[in-house]
């Protein structure tokens, strides 16, 4: 599933291609995703200039002044930029035509993705309830502490919990917590307020990274243009069970916690 940066790397991608411009056209070919894509999109998007793209968590927030068009990529959606002459393929889904000849199109071969379009100053309850964002000056090291207080579950669980905070999958809490010499497995409530400063700083430097270098590429995601993201060359954990630690040369031990796996150095996390 596209994780934080592979998501923020499509709104960059795609803001310079469509901001600013007007709809004229919306085509849903296929509206079951993962629930039905909203009846009133089309009628209520047409016409409507997009002012701004945002990104919440890992949905996109198209905005107009009536309203937002949310869009989840699921395990295997995409968006990308093209000409309304594009021929579709089998699994474009969504198609939006603007007033100078660009598409926008949504892709998703196993239809897991989700396409709602929230009226006025509506809100939505995948949402509602989600956690700081982790590139915000919200997100701190003291908000980590503060947070973890009587949490016994292990740190590695806690930073993935999108109620506390959102955008930190598997990939990039593996990355985050081997940066930071703490291992996954210790108990929330058990670590320092200095170690969770150097965590949530680690976690923005991750995240950033990851961003720069264009995402992560599993499996079936791409960038809006179709190219895949580079990250993975730099992943120093995840991925690498039984490897060289890159930091003390030690087999990296891989084991699964919540059913995700998970991937540390027994020398360099404690």
């Amino acid at each position: 599933m596209p994780e934080l940066p592979e998501v923020e790397t499509i709104r960059r991608g795609i803001v310079p291609h469509i901001q600013g411009k007007r709809i004229t056209r919306v085509l849903v070919r296929q509206p079951k995703l993962r629930w039905p894509v909203s009846a009133e999109l089309s009628q209520a998007l047409t016409g409507q200039r997009i002012d701004a793209i945002q990104r919440r968590a890992k949905y996109l927030l198209f905005c107009t002044n009536t309203g937002r068009m949310m869009v989840h990529l699921g395990m295997s959606g995409s968006l990308r930029i093209g000409r309304e002459e594009t021929t579709p393929h089998k699994h474009d889904h969504l198609d939006f035509h603007f007033e100078d000849g660009t598409l926008l199109r949504y892709r998703d071969p196993r239809r897991f993705g989700s396409v709602f379009w929230l009226p006025g100053d509506a809100s939505h309850w995948l949402i509602d309830n989600l956690g700081t964002e982790p590139l915000s000056d919200a997100f701190s090291g003291d908000y980590l502490y503060a947070q973890s207080r009587a949490r016994r579950l292990a740190v590695k669980l806690f930073i993935m919990n999108s109620r506390i905070l959102v955008g930190v999958g598997n990939i990039y809490a593996n990355e985050a917590l081997h940066l930071a010499g703490i291992n996954p497995t210790r108990p929330a409530q058990r670590i320092a307020s200095q170690r969770y400063e150097t965590l949530a700083q680690c976690i923005k430097q991750v995240l950033a990274d990851a961003i720069e270098a264009g995402g992560t590429t599993l499996q079936d995601h791409v960038q809006e243009d179709g190219s895949p993201g580079y990250f993975k060359q730099s992943l120093n954990v995840y991925g690498r069970g039984g490897e060289p630690c890159h930091k003390c040369s030690r087999r990296l031990k891989e084991i699964r916690l919540s059913n995700r796996t998970t991937v540390y150095c027994v020398a360099c996390q404690t």
